[in-house]
């Protein structure tokens, strides 16, 4: 199973107020093992950049602006993604900035039924928990020492750990069937052999009248055996 998580970075927190999607980071997974093929892009938002949004992603509109428009490499992304399922944190927030910024270039938006949001899967398997990305970094162990600020690709690779571990840990891609070389799975069959064994004659345990008579002669030299009291 192929599934895509994914992490935006924006202008702030609403696309119908004109705040726009800045960086775009994908982390692809098979069978809930990362496969090493990434994406990552940043986008000139075509506005300023608010103080407050710069804080927490560090992108300033400086940095931004010789980036491409979203429609410019938006077929690359899409391209990657395919029809996956898509897995973000508090995923209506990330597809709301990526349909918005599909809907300006005139490209079809993503479905929600593509949508798996790690926040709904966390409330519910740690309910009254404190569940943003950090606080389930540190609960099941997922390094984050070098996460300074928020990144796209940066925020997509610790979900990615996070999700598994959300889903009952590495154990749940152990897909070894699927995996096996197709060299092993059409290996010919070796049919069974009988193996006849060739019957050997007892050994002799009982000691014979010689072996006897000397151990009658051994025991004769014990100075007051305990069994003879």
């Amino acid at each position: 199973m192929r599934e895509i998580v994914f992490d935006t970075e924006t202008t702030g927190f609403d696309p119908k107020n004109g705040d726009r999607m800045v960086e775009m980071g994908c982390v692809e997974m098979v069978n809930r093992v990362e496969t090493g093929a990434t994406y990552h892009a940043y986008y000139n938002p075509e506005r300023d950049m608010p103080a407050a949004a710069e804080g927490v992603h560090g992108l300033s509109g400086a940095f931004l602006s010789d980036k491409p428009l979203f429609r410019d490499t938006a077929a690359e992304l899409l391209d990657f993604i395919g029809d996956a399922p898509l897995v973000a944190h508090n995923a209506s927030f990330d597809f709301g900035f990526l349909n918005n910024e599909l809907e300006i270039a005139g490209l079809a938006t993503v479905s929600l039924d593509r949508m798996v949001d790690t926040v709904a899967i966390a409330r519910k398997k740690h309910p009254g928990a404190k569940n943003s990305l950090d606080a389930l970094c540190s609960r099941y162990g997922v390094d984050r020492s070098h996460r300074i600020k928020h990144g796209a690709l940066l925020d997509a690779e610790l979900l990615a750990q996070v999700y598994v571990e959300l889903l009952g840990g590495r154990q749940i891609g152990l897909e070894l069937a699927a995996d096996a070389p197709a060299e092993a799975a059409e290996a010919p069959i070796v049919q069974s052999q009988v193996l006849r064994k060739t019957v050997r004659e007892p050994r002799p345990h009982i000691a014979s009248a010689e072996e006897m008579a000397r151990h009658q002669e051994f025991l004769k030299q014990i100075q007051s055996p305990l069994w003879g009291s």
